[in-house]
Order: C-alpha cells, then structure tokens, then sequence
C-alpha cells in the first residue's frame, strides 16, 4: 500500500426498490398501537399448527423409542411447547422487542412470581421423579392412600389423572402421590391374592369345612384353580385355594382361606362369588359344619344378688305398665 492512500470506509446503504417500500411501510404499522402484540400472537398460532404437525410427523418414531407411553406423551408435550416458544420468540424479534428488556423485567418480579409458582415447580420435579421412578404406567389399576381406587388415565410433569371405579377422574398434584402409598395391582403380575375368613363351631367337622371352602373358590372361574406356586420375591405361595386353621376363638374356630384372582379390576365382585359358594356348600344338606353367631349365656349364684324377671305372655304389650305405673 502506498502512503497518502486513505483506507476505504464502509457505509450504510439504504435499501430501494419495492424490497425497501415493503420494509418501511412494516415498520410504519408497527406503530399502530396493538401491532406488535398482533404480530407476536400471529407467530404463536403459527408455531401451534406447525408443533401439531411435527407433533404427527415424530409421534410414532417416539412411540417406538420409549416403551412407556408416559415418557412418549412428555416429550411429545415437550415438542409441542418447544416448537411454540421458538415461534414465540421469532415474533418478539419481527415485532421489534428486545430479548433484554423482557429478561430485565422478568428479573424484577421473578420474586414475587417465585412464591407463587413454587407448589407447581414442586410438581413438575415430582412428576420427573415418578417417570424415572416407574411405580406405575398409564393403564396400570392402583389404589390410593385414601382408599379411591382406579385405572392410570394420564401422567404429565404437573399430576396424575386417574379414572376411578366410581366413574370419577381424580387429578392428583405429583408432588401428593409420589409421598402417599400406592398400591399398584397391575405392575407386571396381576394375579392378586385375596381371602376370606370363616369361624365354625367347635363341634363341626373341620377337616370337612375346610375342604368344601377350598372348592367353593376353586368353582369360581374367576379364581387360579391350581397350577404351579406364585412366586413373590423369594417366596412360594400355592396357586391353588388353601384354607388354614387361623386361631381358635371364643365362639368357634376361625378359618382362613387364601386365593388368586385371575385379574385385579372386580375384586369385590370375585369376593362376593366366593363367600357365596362357601355359605352354599357350608349349609348343603348333610354337611356337619355350622357357622357361629355370637351368644352369652348369665349365670347367677349366691354373690350375684337377686334378678326379678317376669315374663307374662297373657297380657298385650298395650297392657304392660312399668313399676312406676303400678305404684
């Protein structure tokens, strides 16, 4: 480069053409006051019908990367607000807002929003703890703390929907059911064992009871019959029904009878069936098995002073008078 020869500066060159008019007139209607709201709002609906698309495009590719359909619905979700927010913030760059000024004041009153948003940033942790954790999936058959029982409808980052068998849905906060006990009774088994307890008098054949119980649960063709041991951890429970000698009570002896329902969705319907044939082949003719029902007996002697009963069956029940009356 020779001395004396100035360095070439660069400039701005304004835009002409129909490019520049289009430029300039957009630029004018941003001023209209509600523009820059109406073009960032245009960009959301926008990203909404290209996130419903993507949402159809990835849905089956997801499905089959996650075994679990609620991990597949949050990514899906997460997708959907993903592509919404990018929209989002595409329009706040088109309508002429500044990033930092929204940052700024999102600083400012983050504090107060803070004390607000805290029980739902609790349940959105709670919810990533219960898609890790996997105590149960969509379709699974649990039953609550409180006793409400039902089927897994919907899993997201905030709650837990489930359909009871009341035909209610019950929508619970994750961060209530991960700390309350959940019974899941279609995590990969669900044979489920129920029993029933019968008490029978001490002069009954017991042996006789005991094998008419086990055959009126093994008649109901909701209940595993027979077939090899369950196996729960490292124990060994026979399949079929077994009656047990409980305890001996005051007015009989207590029986205690324990089976397998096929699946866990009618418990109480299987229940009801079983203690049903056990009344009926308990009172068959010729059996020599009676149920108890609670009776005492009053004993009185010497130290137990004096008891005035009278029974007089001539007189109507209009008639009686107490001791006051007939003073």
């Amino acid at each position: 480069m020779q001395a004396g020869t100035a360095t070439p500066t660069r400039t701005e060159v304004p835009v002409d053409g129909p490019a520049g008019s289009l430029l300039g007139f957009y630029n004018e209607l941003l001023n209209f006051p509600g523009a820059r709201a109406a073009v960032v709002l245009l960009f959301l609906a926008f990203g909404a019908v290209v996130s419903r698309y993507a949402i159809r495009l990835l849905g089956r590719p997801i499905a089959r990367r996650f075994v679990r359909q609620s991990v597949a619905q949050t990514v899906l979700r997460g997708v959907h607000v993903g592509i919404i927010l990018l929209f989002g913030f595409v329009g706040l760059g088109a309508a002429g807002i500044e990033l930092g000024n929204i940052v700024l004041s999102v600083g400012v009153f983050s504090a107060v929003v803070g004390i607000i948003l805290a029980p739902i940033v609790g349940s959105i942790i709670n919810g990533l703890f219960v898609l890790a954790d996997q105590p149960f999936e969509i379709g699974d058959m649990i039953e609550l703390a409180e006793g409400t029982t039902g089927f897994v409808d919907d899993i997201t980052l905030r709650y837990t929907k489930v359909f009871t068998m009341d035909n209610t849905f019950a929508v619970i906060p994750n961060s209530v059911i991960r700390d309350d006990l959940v019974k899941n009774y279609s995590a990969e088994d669900e044979r489920t064992r129920l029993q029933v307890d019968v008490a029978v008098t001490y002069e009954s054949d017991v042996e006789t009871a005991r094998r008419l119980i086990e055959r009126a649960a093994a008649d109901c063709e909701d209940v595993i019959e027979g077939g090899p041991d369950i196996r729960i951890g490292t124990a060994r429970y026979p399949a079929k029904p077994t009656c047990y000698i409980d305890q001996f009570g005051d007015h009989g002896i207590h029986l205690r009878l324990r089976y397998w329902a096929r699946r866990p969705y009618k418990l109480l319907t299987v229940r009801s069936k079983v203690q049903t044939e056990v009344w009926r082949l308990l009172n068959e003719e010729g059996v020599d098995v009676t149920i108890p029902y609670p009776h005492q007996h009053l004993v009185f002697d010497e130290t137990s002073g004096v008891a005035d009963v009278r029974v007089d069956a001539s007189q109507e029940p209009s008639d009686r008078s107490g001791p006051a009356d007939r003073n």
